[in-house]
């Protein structure tokens, strides 16, 4: 095994993978056949294995449904050859990843097993693919990162479940509904027109960059009734509840507010709108500020006797605070479609990225299909990192790169990788045989898979999650196995597929 080095800057593990990574498989996979069977090479989570810890801000993953589909984009389309299958049975389920899942977090092989009596087997094996992987996503945020995971009404409630198991249910942040067209036909049935976002954060620390959407034509019709030559504008109160006794109490061009009970209270953002080379304003007072709004055009004045009001005019404004009903993006436009079945439209992934990151962050798809999220953090200045069990996936981010004149020169540094990465963050770990001794004392010299006692030269020192699969030296990897159990494991199954393999040989129960 390779020598592994630390690789920190300030204390703070960095990510081992370059920006603009690519990881994928080298052949088209069969989409009815199950996964398992089939080369599975770019496999997210052997990619992730390898991820360093705690390196990535955001990561954003739009996977299979469990629709009970298969997908191929058609022919002569830019994406053509691309195509899974999102249909789950038992044969798609690793026992490795359940057997992962038991050990690592009961809580979550809680849900798994529950969903199996009320949903079937088909949800059980999803649910464990998914389980397993979100567990490696929560190892490689920061702690001040955020995690997307995008899904329809076919899973979404089972997804809840396995996050607030993973992340922890005070980091759920939003169940975001995202409008994706206008109609569907349902027989016998609402028209289903929406997906699902779950969005958790790590911790209460996570980045979070205001973020504002346009206002929609209803909004604007609702609030912003005047218009004139400047364009369009609501009116706003230029007084504040109750009467004071200093300058914001006092008359101002023939008006006094506590005739009414009110007070003067002049909007500072706008003045230091209208005003931006000004640095005096606050030290002038209530009646020089009135004044200089109303030079500057932002008074009403209405019949004579009542109170002056404020124009706001649309542009003084950044937007509505981006909402979690989205009904604003549709799906892809026909100009950005590329004929990939699934694809999401750029905007969405813009919105979500913004939000949640900023530039020079990392943001990581490991299901990124058609690229999108690729391509939107590349043009919002972030790193990337995207895996896809498709070779197509890489194609597809360098020809949409090239379609963005602003971005075209970075499809020239997209890396392809075909191998699965080595974490870097672990320190120079000692020989695994180092740990021999402590390993036999802790098993109590008893074979970790067919559980006999042996002596001490019986035992090899083995790999749980082996070199192949993302396993590391570190000695939470490691285990003591009796010659026979060894000679089955081998350096290509993880534990819980030889223990598959004996018990069906019925050499263990």
């Amino acid at each position: 095994m390779p020598k592994q080095s630390s690789m920190k800057v300030g204390g703070v593990p960095q990510c081992n993978i370059p920006s603009r990574t690519v990881f994928t498989g080298d052949e088209v996979l069969d989409p009815h056949k199950p996964i398992k069977w089939q080369n599975v090479k770019g496999d997210n989570l052997r990619v992730m294995r390898g991820i360093n810890s705690n390196c990535i801000d955001l990561i954003y993953l739009d996977p299979p449904f469990n629709s009970n589909r298969a997908y191929e984009a058609p022919v002569g389309s830019k994406a053509a050859g691309a195509m899974f299958r999102d249909a789950w049975t038992l044969d798609d389920l690793d026992v490795e990843w359940l057997g992962g899942v038991a050990e690592e977090n009961p809580r979550v092989y809680s849900v798994i097993t529950a969903s199996r009596l009320t949903n079937g087997k088909g949800m059980q094996s999803y649910l464990c693919m998914m389980a397993v992987r979100l567990m490696e996503m929560q190892r490689i945020l920061k702690p001040t990162g955020s995690i997307y995971l995008h899904c329809d009404p076919t899973a979404s409630h089972y997804l809840k479940l396995i996050m607030d198991a993973i992340f922890g249910e005070d980091n759920f942040r939003n169940e975001i509904i995202w409008k994706r067209t206008g109609s569907h036909g349902g027989a016998k049935r609402w028209g289903p027109i929406h997906d699902t976002i779950l969005f958790y954060s790590m911790s209460n620390r996570y980045k979070w960059i205001k973020t504002y959407q346009k206002y929609s034509a209803e909004y604007l019709d609702e609030y912003y009734r005047y218009e004139d030559d400047r364009g369009r504008y609501q009116l706003v109160s230029l007084t504040g509840a109750g009467t004071r006794q200093g300058d914001s109490g006092k008359a101002w061009r023939g008006t006094n507010p506590t005739t009414v009970g009110r007070h003067w209270a002049v909007p500072i953002k706008s003045l230091q709108a209208a005003y931006p080379h000004r640095a005096d304003l606050h030290t002038l007072t209530t009646q020089q500020r009135l004044g200089l709004l109303d030079d500057a055009g932002l008074i009403y004045w209405p019949p004579t006797g009542k109170i002056p009001r404020q124009k706001r005019y649309v542009d003084e404004g950044a937007g509505v605070p981006i909402q979690d009903i989205v009904t604003d993006i549709s799906i892809a436009s026909k100009k950005e479609r590329i004929g990939y079945p699934t694809q999401k439209p750029l905007a969405l992934l813009e919105r979500i990225i913004k939000a949640s990151s900023k530039e020079g962050d990392i943001v990581l798809d490991p299901f990124c299909g058609c690229a999108t999220a690729l391509v939107a953090a590349e043009k919002l200045g972030r790193q990337w990192i995207g895996v896809d069990l498709s070779p197509k996936a890489v194609d597809l981010v360098i020809s949409r790169l090239k379609q963005d004149p602003q971005i075209a020169i970075f499809a020239q540094d997209v890396i392809l990788r075909e191998d699965y990465p080595l974490r870097t963050d672990q320190g120079r770990l000692p020989p695994a045989n180092t740990y021999k001794r402590r390993l036999f004392g802790e098993q109590e010299g008893i074979c970790a898979l067919c559980e006999v006692a042996f002596p001490f030269r019986n035992f090899t020192i083995d790999h749980k999650i082996p070199v192949s699969h993302g396993g590391t030296d570190h000695y939470d990897n490691l285990q003591l196995l009796c010659g026979a159990c060894n000679s089955v494991k081998g350096d290509k199954l993880t534990t819980e597929q030889a223990r598959h393999i004996l018990r069906a040989r019925g050499v263990i129960r």
